[in-house]
């Protein structure tokens, strides 16, 4: 997306917020109850979340939902986040047009069953016109697929004589991703306390400032929030400048 005229400025209050929502495992597990129950806890968690960034003023906020490595997971746990995903969009989504929130998903829909693709669709569509927060969600999403499937295109329209190689630049390659037309982020948060990107918008994220919470996705509050953001405030971008 090019660097910022603002760069080596502190930071403002970020445009864009990615959240790798980790920990509802582990919350359950901690507590003695079930995966899913700590799954449903990390949705109530999104709810608020989503308000939260949208009193804000935040434009974008991007979770990684379920990875594509996430298949590897039980076939229960599957079905259930599956499962978690369907109750979420149909009790949520009424409120999300009422709040002017703009539904937007990323990720490889060929594996997902025709009742969740068709309710995602459907989602999309319900919520184009907002503007007041668009909400992407990773699903079945992996950063090292999206890249090789855009720098596939890439070559296929080389091939065909449509584009000269000389013409790719990051401008055209990020064109190719599935996150054309949004800013990257300025912030990503992993709750938990792990700290990786677990193949979570890599190429977008070349120059977000990364902040890691302790905190177990499930209790990640409205102050967590909130401190993730005055810490990225704090920071100086500088875009690979030298500072001051």
């Amino acid at each position: 997306m090019g660097v910022p005229a603002t760069y080596g400025q502190k930071s403002s209050a970020p445009v864009h917020v990615a959240i790798i929502m980790d920990g509802n495992g582990r919350w359950a597990k901690a507590r003695g109850l079930p995966r899913i129950v700590g799954h449903n806890q990390g949705a109530e968690a999104l709810r608020w979340t989503i308000r939260h960034c949208s009193a804000l003023g935040i434009a974008y906020l991007t979770i990684y939902a379920f990875s594509s490595e996430n298949w590897k997971r039980p076939q229960h746990e599957v079905d259930d986040l599956m499962g978690l995903l369907r109750i979420y969009l149909n009790r949520e989504l009424p409120e999300l047009v009422k709040e002017g929130v703009r539904l937007k998903f990323i990720g490889d829909r060929d594996r997902l069953s025709r009742d969740v693709v068709d309710l995602i669709g459907e989602s999309e569509k319900t919520t184009e016109a907002n503007s007041r927060l668009t909400v992407v969600v990773a699903l079945n999403y992996g950063s090292r697929n999206e890249i090789v499937q855009a720098a596939r295109r890439l070559a296929e329209s080389a091939i065909d004589g449509k584009l000269l190689p000389e013409e790719i630049d990051e401008p055209v390659f990020s064109r190719e991703l599935t996150t054309a037309g949004i800013p990257d982020p300025d912030l990503l948060i992993r709750t938990s306390g792990e700290q990786r990107l677990s193949n979570f918008l890599l190429w977008q994220s070349a120059y977000t400032e990364l902040v890691f919470s302790p905190v177990l996705w499930p209790d990640f509050g409205p102050d967590d929030l909130d401190a993730a953001i005055s810490e990225f405030q704090r920071r100086e971008r500088r875009y690979g400048a030298s500072s001051g």
